[in-house]
């Protein structure tokens, strides 16, 4: 993470020129109906798939630099972002609306309605995961001041907690209820019962919200947070914010991060918006499932909707309908 060079990627003009030539061959198109196929990347897709790899194998995530977005068509950037994550996996949907094309942006809510969450507002979002094997981030606009985004290794802070509090991380593995922040599946209940930590098939993997887990404890069926419950929880958190482990960025125009859910924590600072609408902090989401992914346990299924690798994740509720909208909505 000290050495921004080995995971930032600059796009050079040759890469430039394969992502416009397959972005105007896709012009007026439905986003959300556009393959691997339909994007041709004949030198520059390679590399993509080498940055998977390394995303799912090595450090975690990438940082791609240089895609121009500034005073262009937001359809013209959507889909050449879209077009580049058809090389790390298959979009899934990001909300009970079911837009595979998320818009991060402040909608003017916050998070003490219970059915709000984080990334509609300009609140800090706290180390989590999300519901994917890959995220990704375009960044159209910058906030006036804070947004930063910041990373940390959930596999180093296992490590420090089986080294320093073993009597604590142990809790890590057992279940927590989780809120699902009124995105209810079909059959499911309000919340899902799941550890933050899965030792599986020699793969140890995070699934984390702590915002989500104590906000379920607004139902009376849900499991009761112990004490010990808590200190684990707190424990975790700290490390997560350790400067010595944390990574934070400044996400500029053209930015775009992507990142292994399984193995990095990503959080968001806090921010003050511009007033003018045209100039308010936007980014653009993916949320990925990715082939050559690692296998994850069964309970993962409880958030997941299933477990094929390439074929897993997002949020399905009834009336759900796939679309990728230009706008935040």
């Amino acid at each position: 993470m000290r050495r921004p060079e080995e995971w930032t990627y600059r796009l050079s003009a040759a890469d430039l020129a394969e992502i416009r030539a397959a972005t105007d061959a896709n012009e007026g198109r439905d986003i959300a109906s556009i393959t691997r196929d339909d994007f041709p990347l004949p030198t520059f897709g390679p590399v993509l798939e080498e940055m998977r790899d390394e995303i799912l194998n090595g450090r975690g995530f990438v940082l791609l630099r240089g895609l121009p977005v500034e005073g262009r068509p937001i359809a013209e950037s959507a889909t050449a972002y879209w077009g580049i994550g058809t090389y790390l996996g298959s979009a899934r949907s990001q909300n009970a609306k079911g837009h595979v094309l998320g818009h991060v942006r402040d909608l003017g809510l916050a998070t003490a309605d219970p059915n709000v969450r984080t990334y509609q507002t300009t609140e800090r979002q706290h180390f989590h995961t999300d519901s994917c094997d890959i995220v990704g981030l375009l960044c159209l606009k910058p906030a006036k001041t804070g947004g930063l985004s910041s990373l940390t290794s959930s596999t180093t802070i296992y490590n420090v907690m089986a080294e320093q509090y073993p009597d604590l991380v142990w809790r890590l593995f057992q279940p927590f209820s989780v809120d699902r922040r009124g995105e209810i599946p079909e059959g499911m209940k309000p919340w899902f019962d799941m550890p933050v930590l899965h030792d599986y098939q020699g793969y140890l993997s995070a699934i984390y919200s702590g915002t989500y887990i104590r906000s379920g404890q607004r139902f009376p069926e849900a499991r009761r947070l112990s004490a010990e419950d808590l200190a684990a929880l707190d424990r975790f958190d700290s490390l997560a914010e350790d400067k010595e482990l944390r990574l934070d960025m400044t996400l500029a125009p053209g930015d775009i991060q992507f990142v292994h859910n399984h193995t990095i924590l990503h959080d968001r600072t806090s921010f003050v918006d511009w007033d003018e609408p045209e100039k308010k902090r936007h980014l653009l989401r993916l949320w990925l499932a990715a082939p050559g992914a690692r296998p994850l346990p069964p309970v993962y299924a409880e958030r997941y909707g299933g477990l094929e690798i390439g074929d897993r994740g997002g949020i399905i509720c009834p009336g759900t309908r796939l679309h990728a909208p230009l706008e935040p909505v």
